[in-house]
């Protein structure tokens, strides 16, 4: 069973060879496929591998990350970003996932840890007409056939900044010449909220909701949307675009920790009270594929709730929720602050 290592690269010589290093002994065969480096970025993939390409850049992460797959041999692909590494439990999972795949799975979706979230990836893909890159930006395989979950994990670690509204020019070019796609849509509404071009990224959001679109990412597209509503000074909107979310899954606890900042922020602090209990007891939706905020089922709510508890003159249940969020984190700043003020 043998394992393609399938990379795009530009400029990352300062991280390539991190990543290459924490993934050695991984595949059996690496291929990386560089679009325009003006650094030693080749120079670093050639002393890993005699397979390196070149594909000119057209502004279009799944037509390189597919041009990648094209080269690979192996029966399965790898793929990974430059920037990215395997922590030193990621050899001994990778052997697990190996036993995997030899019972005939076709997608094997992966823990991805990033900016402090924790999300699943299509991480290994049956190398096959199927395993085909979609979408411009924030690219991905649609998982396909039989699909298992695995321990294996990537961590991001970036070292220079995000390439600017490069992301963005690029949404508005395809959007220009093509109909997109509502996890384009999706995405593109969110690269308009990080440059804080909020009305444009509500109506973007707005008509991603109004169509197609995978669940995963109408409940995020709702997020986005509070957020873009509460920074144009609308509570009502950014609490109703919050409440949207519910039309398309179970309740996910940073929605309502969302939902609890509102009403806390607006003075009612029972129904606040309320909504972050509600968060402790949410499930982990990882494996559905949500950007897991794992903070929002336990200390986040847990530290509201020590506060809320003593405004509201409930002095026993402010220091029930304290030793809560103490024993979830003891070195927390907040933990530290209410620990002399319970005076433990």
């Amino acid at each position: 069973m043998r394992v393609t290592l399938s990379m795009i690269v530009r400029d990352e010589e300062a991280v390539l060879a991190r990543c290459l290093d924490s993934a050695e002994g991984l595949a059996d065969e690496i291929v990386i496929v560089d679009t325009g480096s003006c650094d030693g970025t080749p120079e670093i993939a050639r002393k890993y591998t005699e397979h390196v390409y070149f594909e000119p850049w057209k502004d279009d992460f799944a037509h390189a990350r597919n041009v990648s797959f094209a080269h690979a041999t192996g029966d399965y692909v790898l793929w990974l970003d430059a920037d990215d590494v395997i922590p030193p439990s990621g050899k001994k999972d990778f052997a697990d996932l190996r036993r995997l795949l030899g019972q005939g799975y076709d997608t094997v979706m992966c823990p991805y840890e990033t900016g402090g979230l924790r999300y699943e990836r299509e991480r290994v893909v049956k190398r096959t007409s199927e395993a085909k890159w979609r979408g411009h930006v924030h690219e991905c395989i649609p998982p396909f056939g039989k699909i298992a979950h695995a321990a294996f994990t990537v961590v991001h670690r970036p070292v220079k900044e995000k390439n600017g509204a490069r992301n963005l020019e690029i949404y508005r070019k395809w959007a220009e010449s093509e109909r997109l796609s509502g996890r384009d849509l999706f995405y593109y509404g969110r690269e308009l909220f990080y440059h804080k071009l909020y009305t444009e990224a509500v109506a973007i959001l707005e008509k991603m909701l109004a169509g197609e679109g995978w669940y995963v990412n109408k409940i995020e597209a709702c997020k986005t949307l509070s957020a873009c509503h509460s920074a144009l000074g609308d509570g009502g909107k950014a609490l109703s675009a919050l409440f949207e979310s519910f039309r398309y899954g179970e309740p996910r606890a940073s929605v309502l920790c969302g939902i609890g900042a509102i009403f806390k922020e607006a003075g009612k602090y029972c129904e606040a009270a309320y909504w972050y209990e509600a968060a402790l007891s949410a499930r982990d939706h990882t494996e559905e594929g949500d950007f897991e905020e794992p903070d929002c089922r336990t200390v986040i709510p847990t530290l509201e709730l020590v506060w809320l508890y003593h405004v509201l003159g409930e002095p026993l249940k402010s220091l029930e929720y304290h030793e809560k969020s103490e024993a979830i984190a003891p070195d927390h700043p907040s933990v530290l602050f209410n620990r002399k003020f319970f005076g433990k």
